[in-house]
């Protein structure tokens, strides 16, 4: 028996999830260094990205920025830190449930909006100011997934994250 699937098992292995997403917090980055506004809300706008966004309106791959609920407890661990808040990271999305890194070069849906992941959002120099020494490090296969908005509409906390065909 072969223990690797071949193309077409491989492919119908990765479009199964065990379950949808949820998300769990929101957030815009309006300028370089402003601090990240907590959002209840926040409307993605196709081709452009997150309304109020710093990079809303850019090459659209970045269109919004997600980050991975689970990975939080392990980014503050590798970092030092007791636990941290999701603004520290500087993502739009905070998603639990759903492996983002699954959802690159796919489609998902989010509250009203459909998505396409893009690629890995990785971190930047900005993490070491505001986690610590070694933080980027520390971020490093934790950074979360950027993806383009192909649908605009409204996202909001407790929205499902759900696999698109």
């Amino acid at each position: 028996m072969n223990r690797f699937p071949d193309r077409s098992q491989l492919g119908a292995l990765m479009s199964r999830f065990p379950r949808a997403g949820r998300v769990e917090w929101l957030g815009v980055r309006p300028a370089r260094d402003a601090p990240v506004e907590p959002r209840e809300a926040i409307e993605a706008v196709e081709g452009r990205g997150v309304v109020g966004d710093r990079y809303a309106g850019r090459s659209g791959s970045r269109g919004v920025t997600l980050i991975q609920a689970e990975h939080l407890p392990v980014i503050a661990a590798l970092s030092g830190l007791d636990g941290l808040d999701p603004m520290q990271l500087r993502r739009n999305v905070v998603v639990a449930g759903i492996p983002l890194i699954a959802l690159k070069g796919r489609r998902f849906r989010i509250g009203e909006a459909l998505f396409e992941g893009t690629g890995p959002c990785d971190p930047c120099s900005k993490m070491e100011a505001a986690l610590g020494e070694g933080a980027y490090n520390a971020m490093r296969g934790h950074g979360g997934l950027c993806a383009r908005v192909v649908e605009g509409g409204w996202i909001r906390r407790g929205d499902p994250v759900v696999h698109v065909d």
